[in-house]
């Protein structure tokens, strides 16, 4: 349900508890189920939903004697949608504070990142424990267990419900966009797009939307949403029918979704005219370098290394350094993209792409034996049996 997010988030801001409005919105839903094929769903259903909600969630409280009796004149928990100057109230209400608040909840600092996300696929998006156990690969229980344990740790926290400010607002929607983009990029890299490992991916962009729509003048937004999109567009070109990976270069770019490109380099551009460059536009303008080039050949690997160099200014990181190491192989040879990678050995000692990059670098120098070590080590480190196989690859070509 698209409302999912505001009514959860305005539920968890009067209650405090997570259990206890998830209950609240399942009431809610139900009912809306009863009454609204019927009587056709209120004006704002989102408002509709939050009353119903809270009223169930107050009446199961005052069953179990924890707040007092409500007085007389209070709506009734039936009557929801026909309390007109209520839902008037409802309308008027910071939905874009509540749904920025459980997202700022989800990415709290107290939790690590793997907790981040079940809870904010969980609590956010709504999907069931089942669904993110398979996506991440592990036993249902496991999964409700390290959710459980998010929850515990938001609750000891002890987080203000507060709106945020402006700074605090800030800092915390990287946290959040942070997330997002871990969240796309765990569904990324599964070879199979009908995956609920896969369906990730939309999710995050669908969450990222929503942000946009809080947000529409956040031009890191716009870049994280463009990002996501071209990358998403060249996931059907992406592995072969067994699920290999097919590297860039060689991919069949009529496979590419020209939709999700155009509107990524639209949103680019609108990012762009705000002049405030950050990592996600950055990023996304690299993408947009490949998204545009008709064939292989026709990239501006000039560019894409100028837009390297501006991304390790914003964000110095070996794994940035890396990525410039290959368009500098592009502009210079591999000779040139070894000694950029060279400082950065000891850093990205346990890192796959470091080792794969540096074997076919290595290969193509015909240093066979280094390039043979570096594979192997490689392999050592895939992330998923697709990389495995990838470098597998390489190596029976020495």
């Amino acid at each position: 349900m698209g409302a999912r997010p505001q009514v959860f988030a305005a539920l968890l801001r009067y209650f405090r508890d997570f259990d206890l409005a998830e209950e609240a919105f399942q009431d809610a839903c139900l009912r809306a189920l009863r009454h609204w094929p019927e009587k056709g769903p209120p004006r704002d259903a989102t408002a509709w939903l939050i009353m119903v909600g809270r009223n169930a969630a107050l009446d199961q409280l005052r069953r179990q004697k924890r707040v007092t009796p409500l007085p007389p004149d209070s709506p009734a928990f039936d009557g929801a949608s026909d309390e007109p100057d209520m839902v008037e109230r409802l309308d008027a209400a910071e939905y874009r504070d509540d749904l920025l608040r459980l997202m700022f909840v989800c990415c709290h600092p107290e939790l690590p990142a793997t907790q981040q996300i079940a809870l904010a696929l969980r609590i956010v998006s709504g999907l069931p424990v089942a669904r993110i156990a398979a996506a991440f690969l592990v036993k249902e229980k496991a999964m409700e267990q390290r959710i459980t344990r998010a929850k515990a740790r938001i609750s000891d926290a002890d987080i203000p419900f507060e709106p945020p400010g402006p700074q605090e607002r800030a800092e915390r929607l990287q946290a959040v966009a942070a997330m997002l983009y871990l969240v796309f990029n765990e569904g990324y890299t599964d070879a199979n797009p009908a995956s609920e490992r896969a369906a990730l991916s939309d999710e995050a962009i669908r969450l990222v939307r929503l942000l946009l729509e809080m947000f529409p003048a956040e031009p890191e937004l716009m870049g994280l949403l463009a990002l996501m999109l071209l990358q998403h567009s060249r996931q059907a070109a992406r592995f072969d029918a067994q699920g290999e990976v097919i590297l860039l270069e060689d991919q069949d770019r009529s496979l590419w979704t020209r939709p999700m490109i155009d509107e990524a380099l639209s949103l680019l551009e609108r990012a762009m005219l705000l002049l405030q460059p950050g990592p996600y536009q950055i990023q996304a303008a690299i993408a947009a370098q490949h998204a545009r080039a008709a064939r292989p050949e026709d990239t501006d690997w000039r560019g894409i290394e100028h837009l390297y160099l501006a991304l390790e200014r914003h964000l110095p990181s070996p794994v940035i350094t890396l990525n410039r190491a290959v368009a500098v192989s592009k502009l210079r040879g591999p000779e040139a993209a070894l000694e950029v990678m060279a400082p950065l050995a000891k850093a990205l000692d346990g890192y796959f792409y470091f080792h794969g990059a540096r074997g076919t670098f290595l290969r193509d120098l015909g240093r066979q034996a280094e390039a043979r070590e570096a594979f192997n080590r490689a392999i050592a480190l895939a992330n998923t049996p697709a990389e495995a196989a990838h470098i597998r690859r390489q190596l029976d070509q020495l």
